[in-house]
């Protein structure tokens, strides 16, 4: 009996790639098709800068925000990695209690969460879930301009969606297709990478 031939192994992405193609599949698509030197902008110095103070306060306020009680426990900067997946990436923070586990991600923004976002949030609980064994079921996003926290709860539909999405970005990739600009125009008006969409003006 002649043996299976082995499946290629799949590209590890990251989870900011989720995040970035539900934003606009082009900044994925200039990412990894036609790298550039990224310039550092004075928003990207600015979430840094607020990352470090966030991280500093977060330390000394209790769980309220997040509906749980002060035995809750947080991590912070929690590498995660699912070789199923061939997924990757770093989560803001974790809270766990009692065994329960949420994931927390810092946005630096006016907005609610975005689509986006819940779909960044939905990608990091699936590495968590595949680290720990257990399924989570809830995380948060975290706005630190009006400091709400905002429960995202994750669905099945999440899951097939963010699956359904890395499989895009691994065949854009491996087919070297530019896949259409978003229809948010508003978004390109700041993209560093408009220059290179020569269909938008």
């Amino acid at each position: 009996m002649l043996a299976e031939p082995e499946r290629p192994a799949l590209l590890e992405l990251r989870v900011t790639d989720v995040k970035q193609f539900v934003y606009c599949p082009r900044i994925v698509y200039f990412t990894y098709l036609m790298p550039i030197e990224k310039k550092v902008t004075r928003k990207m110095e600015y979430g840094k800068e607020e990352h470090v103070q966030l991280d500093r306060l977060e330390k000394r306020r209790t769980f309220r925000a997040y509906g749980l009680t002060d035995d809750a426990e947080r991590r912070f900067h929690v590498h995660l990695r699912s070789e199923r997946l061939a997924l990757s990436g770093v989560l803001d923070m974790l809270l766990v209690q009692r065994d329960t586990y949420y994931p927390v991600e810092f946005k630096y923004t006016r907005r609610r969460p975005e689509l986006n976002h819940k779909y960044q949030l939905m990608a990091c609980a699936m590495l968590l879930e595949d680290t720990v064994a257990k399924p989570v079921r809830a995380g948060f996003v975290y706005v630190t301009e009006d400091r709400t926290a905002y429960p995202v709860e994750f669905t099945q539909n999440m899951r097939d969606f963010v699956r359904a999405t890395l499989t895009s970005i691994r065949d854009m990739i491996r087919y070297e297709k530019m896949p259409p600009p978003t229809r948010q125009r508003r978004k390109c008006v700041d993209c560093e990478f408009r220059r290179f969409c020569n269909d938008v003006h």
